[in-house]
């Protein structure tokens, strides 16, 4: 084989080899976002009240920022509590693929909390960082590093729901009007609680309904083979499939809808608690879950066949 013919084939080679690509969620950003959401300023978000309110416009201008478009006329999504104004946060990344964007992903969390609770030490503001600033943080970094790759042939909706403390409300709503809409609803996948790492795992998160559906396992082979979900007892003991915002799309579409979440019940110790505060979160965990996060959701977005499906 000649010299000429071996540099040849060696840059064929090269040119059809796949780049590596590095993914790097910015802690800083992360920190950013959390603890302004978790912020005394902001009362613990509880639905209706002005806390909620300025949390929505920090999270539209955040969506805005990234560059996802209005789901709707505006990223505002109204329904009512009871006598109260609330709004999911809604925004849409288009798939590139002429026929799979017709096809949509949902990304949630719910980003309301309790408000207030129990005083301790003088302070009775229950900011919820944990429970959800943490899994609201997630999502908008998740749509932030999804619309810089633009690699996905499928729609991803970015949903950020209130009303969940309040008996999944803001969750139920989108889910009824979307089925109204007769979207393609492929599957959606929930964050949270995802502030601390679980203890003595060999997964970094564990996803609700695990026998639901085939979710974790292919998500796993997306990413791979790192064992990024994984199945946790206590999730099944608790019913926690059915107590968070996945549980109405499942209910109206019927297909795999799961919570991604990192409290074992051993790790944290302030849920519903003044002291779920911005400081016990471990960022730098965050971070590395997303970047994890990521490539299975890059290729649930991208593969041509529906090969996430309903086991159960």
């Amino acid at each position: 084989m000649t010299i000429l013919l071996m540099l040849f084939i060696f840059q064929i080679g090269n040119a059809q080899a796949p780049a590596s690509k590095t993914i790097n969620v910015s802690e800083a950003e992360v920190t950013k976002d959390l603890f302004y959401l978790s912020s005394d300023e902001l009362a613990g978000r509880e639905t209706g009240s002005n806390g909620i309110e300025k949390a929505a416009v920090y999270l539209e201008k955040r969506f805005f920022e990234i560059g996802l478009k209005p789901y709707y006329k505006t990223y505002r999504d109204s329904f009512m509590v009871g006598k109260k104004h609330a709004y999911n946060i809604v925004g849409v990344l288009e798939g590139n693929d002429e026929r799979l964007k017709k096809e949509y992903i949902i990304i949630g969390a719910h980003y309301d909390h309790i408000g207030h609770g129990k005083k301790v030490n003088g302070d009775d503001i229950a900011n919820g960082a944990n429970d959800n600033a943490a899994g609201t943080t997630g999502v908008v970094q998740l749509a932030k590093h999804l619309a810089e790759s633009g690699s996905n042939k499928r729609s991803i909706i970015f949903a950020l729901f209130s009303g969940e403390e309040k008996g999944l409300k803001g969750s139920k709503h989108m889910a009824e009007e979307l089925k109204k809409e007769n979207i393609d609803l492929y599957a959606m996948i929930n964050l949270e609680m995802i502030g601390v790492p679980m203890k003595a795992k060999s997964y970094m998160a564990y996803i609700t309904g695990f026998k639901n559906s085939n979710l974790a396992e292919k998500f796993n082979d997306y990413s791979d083979g790192q064992k990024v979900l994984g199945f946790l007892p206590q999730a099944g003991q608790m019913n926690l499939f059915k107590r968070s915002d996945n549980y109405p799309f499942y209910q109206e579409f019927g297909v795999p809808a799961q919570t991604i979440c990192t409290f074992d019940f051993s790790n944290y110790p302030y849920y519903h608690h003044v002291d779920d505060e911005a400081e016990f979160m471990d960022v730098s965990h965050m971070a590395n879950l997303l970047e994890n996060l990521i490539p299975g959701i890059e290729k649930m977005a991208s593969t041509t066949d529906r090969e996430i499906k309903m086991t159960e």
